[in-house]
């Protein structure tokens, strides 16, 4: 059997992600490879496309928003995510009963004795106008009917039984803009794919495929840790025939599809810089692949990292019209010198600038 050590790994990771050279797709492919785009933060989405798609224009993702091929919604995780309409009618339906139960896990008590299912049919109900509304503002709508739970907890709750999306301008490049939900279908004029039947898992297959496609080599904890869905396991079986078997150097087995990119270990890798929350860190339930240890929670406190030689090495922010990096580690004079330019490029995307300040190394 095949082991991977951890450069190899990584490498090969950077491939499925875009990292290792910017792909020449259009936008909207891009996103569908990925599987998504992590997007609670509206603006983040660009630097992840930016850092992908060679050419890369935003206003090309600003015109998908408005034109009804990519939308913003709850999916993996229950976190919102930008993903092609097509995929969002897909894969809703198997996500369901995942975003009912992360909801729960919070607020068991505050929506204890509320039945759901009248909750989401009253949530569809007051949406079928077609006003936008916000999350709260949708709560408020039904609180007299249901005030034991409080708005955040219901509105939490309706979000997962009802499926909707973030009306642009929300999402659109250089624009600050509230949340307003309507429902998924009205918005794409497309109902959303029923659940299989009973005794197969084909969308679950499907997943599988395309996250490993974006995310591979990859363990079921991995997957899992990406989609939060429960019974993909099952799924994984159901293929496996299709699938090549690895091990990492912890003996890990690790699912492949057997023609995906596994690029030599020793194959170059130039700085990248991500965004906060990228699926590139967030995709994994191990992130020593591409982040050390010591690191691991700078991607779920929102810290914006960059790439040197395929691994997170620093932390970088905007502010005052200049990108300004941290190293987590000693940079070479090269790295530094790569970083800088890396980074002014980043500058000229963001603000029209092209200052960028690298600080010390850390201690």
């Amino acid at each position: 059997m095949t082991v991977l050590d951890a450069r190899a790994l990584n490498r090969a990771t950077l491939a499925r992600q875009l990292l290792l050279d910017r792909a020449d797709v259009p936008v909207l492919d891009a996103v569908a490879h990925l599987c998504g785009l992590q997007a609670q933060e509206p603006q983040e989405p660009f630097v992840g496309l930016w850092s992908r798609v060679r050419g890369f224009d935003p206003a090309a993702l600003s015109d998908l928003l408005t034109g009804r091929r990519v939308v913003r919604t709850h999916l993996m995780r229950r976190t919102v995510h930008l993903v092609t309409a097509d995929d969002a009618l897909a894969w809703r339906s198997r996500h369901d009963g995942m975003l009912r139960q992360r909801v729960l896990g919070v607020y068991r008590r505050e929506l204890a004795g509320v039945d759901l299912d009248e909750l989401a049919t009253a949530g569809r109900e007051v949406l079928a106008d077609g006003e936008p509304r916000s999350m709260t503002g949708l709560a408020r709508e039904l609180a007299d009917r249901w005030p034991a739970p409080g708005p955040r907890a219901l509105g939490e709750m309706l979000l997962a039984l009802v499926a909707v999306v973030q009306l642009p301008p929300r999402g659109l490049w250089r624009t600050t803009a509230g949340v307003r939900n309507v429902p998924l279908c009205a918005w794409l004029g497309r109902e959303i794919d029923p659940p299989a039947p009973p005794g197969g898992d084909p969308v679950g297959a499907a997943l599988v495929r395309r996250y490993l496609a974006a995310f591979g080599p990859a363990s079921t904890a991995d997957l899992r840790a990406w989609s939060g869905l429960a019974g993909l396991p099952a799924a994984v079986t159901a293929i496996r025939d299709e699938l090549v078997v690895l091990r990492d150097e912890r003996g890990r087995r690790l699912w492949d599809l057997p023609d995906a990119p596994r690029p030599d270990a020793d194959t170059p890798a130039p700085v990248r810089f991500l965004p906060a929350f990228d699926n590139a860190l967030l995709g994994y339930d191990d992130r020593s692949r591409i982040v050390d240890d010591a690191h691991r929670g700078l991607s779920v406190a929102g810290e914006r990292v960059v790439l040197v030689d395929g691994r997170v090495a620093a932390t970088w922010g905007l502010a005052a019209g200049t990108v300004t990096v941290a190293p987590l580690r000693h940079l070479s004079r090269a790295e530094r010198a790569a970083v800088t330019e890396e980074g002014a490029a980043v500058a000229s995307l963001l603000c029209d600038s092209d200052r960028v300040h690298v600080a010390a190394d850390a201690p």
